[in-house]
């Protein structure tokens, strides 16, 4: 028995409800008006759309696997809606087919003119746009840990975005109203992917920063203060005697802001020690390094 409506979705006739609507949402887009300029989308989606009320409603599709299409006087789908004409409205047909009461096709229906962009969309909820925009915003690795304001364009719209503190690589912002529009439905949203540009001074581990700091010989040896400017402050770190390379120093409260727990992660200050040219140090030093230091040093 063929059943071409499941050819219109293009799923097996053993799709599950969830493969069904899955199916439906994704050649709904594909072949909506205002997505697809082809002349040939709009007949698609309306058939799209008879094939999802059917399909999409547990009573009616019962009664579609009965009988299959011998309910189209045994043409496919199709074939079948074609030969209505363009002037009549294929939904007042599958009405009559399968019964307006209990489980009928809503009054709101897809029709010619009705619908959104000109085309025909339902507007009982199953088959209502899609208006939502995505689009890829980059920030700098600062903003991204700091929070901000950034302006972006969008089909001629300039507008500003609020960046929250301590956002991560690919984490999404909405921002409401800024989508595409239909006549009788809600503006859609905006849903910005972030792409955050690396720091040439910063790495970040989850909630906590590193960054390398320069200090001298002496004060690697000897113990000292380095003042280092961090992204919200300059702070002064006592250094202690016989630091060595890449030593880290942790500093509480000045890594990543977590939105979860509300608290902030560490900074980690990792130590590089300059060493001096022996061309700048005094001969007699010089001499007494070479003669004293340790081979193992």
């Amino acid at each position: 028995m063929a059943k071409s409506l499941y050819e219109t979705l293009e799923i097996s006739e053993n799709a599950t409800a969830a493969e069904i609507k899955k199916a439906y949402r994704a050649l709904a887009k594909k072949y909506h008006p205002d997505m697809n300029k082809d002349p040939k989308a709009e007949e698609k989606f309306k058939e799209i759309n008879a094939a999802y009320e059917v399909l999409g409603d547990e009573q009616k599709k019962s009664q579609y696997d009965m009988h299959g299409d011998d309910m189209f006087g045994g043409q496919n789908f199709h074939d079948f809606a074609r030969g209505q004409g363009a002037g009549v409205d294929i939904n007042d047909i599958l009405r009559q087919m399968f019964g307006q009461g209990g489980g009928g096709f809503s009054q709101g229906g897809f029709s010619n003119g009705g619908g959104f962009g000109g085309g025909s969309f339902g507007r009982s909820g199953f088959g209502e746009p899609d208006l939502d925009v995505s689009a890829n915003l980059t920030i700098d690795f600062n903003t991204a840990i700091l929070g901000g304001v950034k302006n972006v364009s969008i089909n001629g719209e300039s507008f500003d975005i609020k960046i929250p503190e301590g956002i991560s690589e690919g984490q999404k912002i909405r921002a409401k109203g800024k989508g595409r529009q239909a006549h009788g439905y809600p503006r859609g949203d905006l849903i910005i992917s972030l792409n955050i540009r690396p720091s040439d001074e910063y790495e970040r581990d989850e909630d906590d920063l590193v960054k390398s700091f320069d200090i001298p010989l002496k004060t690697a040896l000897f113990g000292g203060k380095v003042v280092i400017p961090t992204l919200t402050k300059d702070i002064t770190l006592k250094v202690p005697q016989n630091t060595k390379q890449n030593q880290k120093f942790r500093v509480k409260d000045l890594g990543v802001y977590n939105r979860k727990t509300k608290e902030k992660g560490s900074l980690y200050l990792k130590a590089n020690i300059i060493l001096p040219k022996l061309e700048s140090l005094d001969d007699e030093l010089v001499k007494l390094l070479e003669e004293k230091l340790p081979e193992g040093l």
